[in-house]
């Protein structure tokens, strides 16, 4: 017999020793890092699609440039509020269900959007698409469980977002602007063999209760508030209008209110759909908050370089699109050697990185007039951004006991997602609103 026939058959009896012993076949290992890529990154290609081809889906759908836009906003905000809603699902009904109810709304609304000839329903099936890719992406953070692998899962991210204008601009020329929006379909390829081993790498489910809907409800309503709130103060600064300053004033309140109400009710049900353990939890709460200012910075810069570019260097827009296209890739992909180091770093020291690279953009967006240096911010701005997603979402999580840890990452991801609806209103409101 051969030493890898002897190798082999000592390993099966082990195993069958062990399953004979607990009565249960071994726990798999975790699930590759690279499923878990393909799951949760072609959301991110589909998010930017339209932006190239705006005025082809206006046409299409006989509307103006600007009323098609809303297919834009409309997956941002389903985007962002689903994430928690999805997260809340997985910590009460496990893994499992989230995968299948996503997948379902993913392949739903993709061809919903493909087919219909209506901008209403075209809007509805953007927004299923969002929620579904919002389930797939909170099923992969919460089995990255560790920042090197959160690391591959945002760095794809910032990668395929920064190539999704061109590669939308790419199927739409050579097919239908309705390709552009289906590249997220990819995510159903990772379905299977992430659902194999759904049932044994799942994070923990919390104990069953009642639906908490009321705070799932209070939730909901301040995200739509703060996604929406950055447009109307911005609105109201360059009108007299008094109607737009009335919307601005609203949109101020309804967040004030929701925020009251929602901290009522942690208090009186702080196993809910909002833990209170998460609310109290300083280290949730920093993370969190760094993570939205620097998603805040990098949006921001997302928008404002390309015109820094033409009015201090000259760059003509090719030019432009194109170094920004570069630096995004190249501080998408190094991002994931900050999430490597992470462990030997240390807390300290990766939140003084962030920091810094995050401040040294901004410094660089207001002050160089060289191109190189403002693509340079764009640089830093993407890198902080994606390292700030893999590792302080790791820190987020670690915060509370297990089976809360998908809440946890669902409602960092929101305040990450944030930084995408005040970003662009504050590039519009100090570089673009002149133009």
């Amino acid at each position: 017999m051969t030493t890898t026939a002897v190798t082999a058959t000592a390993a099966t009896t082990a195993t069958s020793a062990t399953t004979a012993a607990t009565g249960r076949a071994p726990t798999p290992g975790p699930v590759p890092v690279l499923w878990l890529a393909l799951l949760a990154t072609p959301v991110a290609a589909a998010a930017n699609a339209p932006v190239l081809i705006l005025p082809d889906m206006a046409a299409s759908l006989g509307v103006p440039t600007e009323t098609a836009a809303r297919l834009v906003a409309a997956f941002a905000w389903a985007m962002a509020v689903s994430v928690p809603l999805m997260a809340g699902l997985m910590r009460r009904r496990g893994l499992t269900p989230v995968l299948r109810l996503s997948g379902a709304l993913l392949l739903g609304g993709t061809l919903l959007v493909a087919a219909s000839p209506w901008l209403p329903a075209a809007l509805l099936g953007r927004a299923a698409q969002a929620t579904g890719g919002a389930g797939l992406v909170a099923a992969a953070m919460s089995l990255a469980g560790s920042a090197r692998r959160m690391g591959v899962i945002s760095a794809g991210f910032g990668m395929l977002g920064a190539a999704g204008p061109l590669l939308g601009a790419q199927l739409s020329h050579a097919v239908s602007w309705r390709l552009s929006l289906s590249v997220s379909l990819l995510s159903l390829l990772a379905l299977p063999a992430v659902g194999r081993h759904a049932a044994v790498t799942a994070p923990p489910t919390a104990p069953r209760s009642r639906f908490d809907a009321r705070g799932a409800a209070l939730l909901t309503v301040l995200a739509t508030a703060l996604v929406l709130l950055p447009h109307a103060p911005a609105a109201a600064l360059g009108s007299a209008s008094a109607a737009v300053v009335a919307v601005a004033v609203a949109a101020l309140a309804v967040v004030a209110v929701a925020v009251a109400l929602l901290a009522l009710h942690v208090r009186r049900r702080p196993d809910g759909f909002v833990p209170a353990a998460l609310v109290r939890s300083p280290l949730f709460l920093g993370s969190s908050l760094l993570a939205l200012a620097l998603s805040t910075s990098y949006f921001t810069l997302l928008f404002a370089v390309p015109r820094l570019l033409a009015d201090r260097a000259g760059w003509d827009v090719t030019a432009a699109g194109a170094g920004q296209l570069v630096a995004l890739l190249t501080g998408s992909a190094l991002s994931w050697l900050l999430a490597a180091a992470s462990a030997r770093l240390g807390r300290t020291a990766v939140r003084a990185v962030l920091v810094t690279l995050g401040a040294l953009a901004a410094l660089l967006a207001v002050f160089a007039s060289w191109g190189p240096l403002l693509l340079v911010a764009t640089l830093g701005g993407v890198f902080g951004a994606t390292g700030a997603n893999a590792v302080l979402s790791m820190q987020a999580a670690s915060s509370v006991p297990a089976p809360q840890r998908p809440t946890a990452i669902g409602l960092f991801s929101l305040c990450y997602q944030l930084g995408g609806a005040f970003g662009p209103a504050i590039a519009t409101a100090l570089v673009l609103g002149g133009a």
